[in-house]
């Protein structure tokens, strides 16, 4: 097969690969610098994108941002890179949490998907009197979220604690930081809405989203309890579970961005 020859003035069509701090074993990164890959990721570039030794990569984190790099070794299992120049300085992720009501499989990985590519920071599952299911697999779901952060161009990884009660939820959370309520049938007039979150969201806050058939009327006066707390309509419309995730997070996002650029 051909050598793979690349314009790395373009590195926007590069393949990216996440990089653990863990992984490089450098306070600090600087050209030359040797950063080895995971068995999976050596796969990936060698079997699945077909490239080889002189091609080239990008590869990023929180701590490090995003640099070009040079593959010098590919084998089946193992390879190394060698860092050649900063693409990207460090770049903070605004803080976002989602808590989300424990969903089947499918819905749950799209969920994570979804909420890495509209800037969630940490997921936090809960379980609900409607959750159907009680357990998840870490490992896997993380996985999901860095070939997320791979795809969206994100620098870094969101985090996703065990799972844990609503009621240890709202009991846990920062009583500085507001949770917007995604509740069924609110009746709260759209605009209204929009102008409370231009004025309240802010850095920190959260996202509460409920199982599918929705929050129980126990669960709903138990979020009136706490001053923290302001529900949030989604529309006219009852979505499901994964399709309120997109909704509210775009939502809550776009309100953020704007105070982002106001405060510029």
């Amino acid at each position: 097969m051909p050598h793979l020859h690349i314009n790395t003035t373009n590195t926007a069509r590069l393949p990216r690969l996440y990089v653990s701090t863990d992984t490089l074993f450098l306070p600090s990164l600087k050209q030359g610098d040797s950063c080895p890959l995971t068995a999976a990721q050596a796969h990936y570039l060698g079997t699945v994108l077909r490239r080889q030794s002189g091609d080239y990569v990008r590869v990023f984190n929180a701590s490090v941002g995003e640099w070009l790099a040079c593959i010098i070794e590919l084998r089946k299992e193992k390879g190394c890179l060698t860092l050649e120049r900063c693409l990207r300085a460090p770049n903070v992720t605004p803080s976002l949490t989602l808590a989300f009501a424990l969903l089947k499989r499918d819905a749950t990985d799209l969920a994570l998907r979804m909420g890495t590519e509209l800037g969630v920071t940490e997921f936090i599952p809960t379980i609900t009197d409607r959750t159907n299911t009680h357990s998840l697999n870490l490992k896997r779901l993380t996985t999901i979220t860095i070939e997320a952060a791979e795809q969206c161009e994100r620098l870094d990884i969101p985090t996703i604690v065990a799972p844990i009660s609503l009621t240890s939820l709202l009991n846990t959370w920062p009583m500085q930081q507001t949770l917007f309520a995604a509740i069924e049938r609110l009746g709260t007039p759209y605009s209204s809405q929009n102008f409370a979150l231009n004025n309240k969201v802010k850095k920190g806050d959260g996202l509460l989203i409920g199982p599918e058939g929705g929050l129980t009327l126990r669960e709903c006066h138990l979020l009136q309890q706490y001053h923290f707390v302001i529900p949030l309509s989604l529309g006219s419309y009852i979505l499901r579970a994964d399709t309120a995730i997109a909704a509210g997070l775009t939502l809550i996002a776009h309100y953020l961005r704007l105070r982002d650029i106001s405060a510029e």
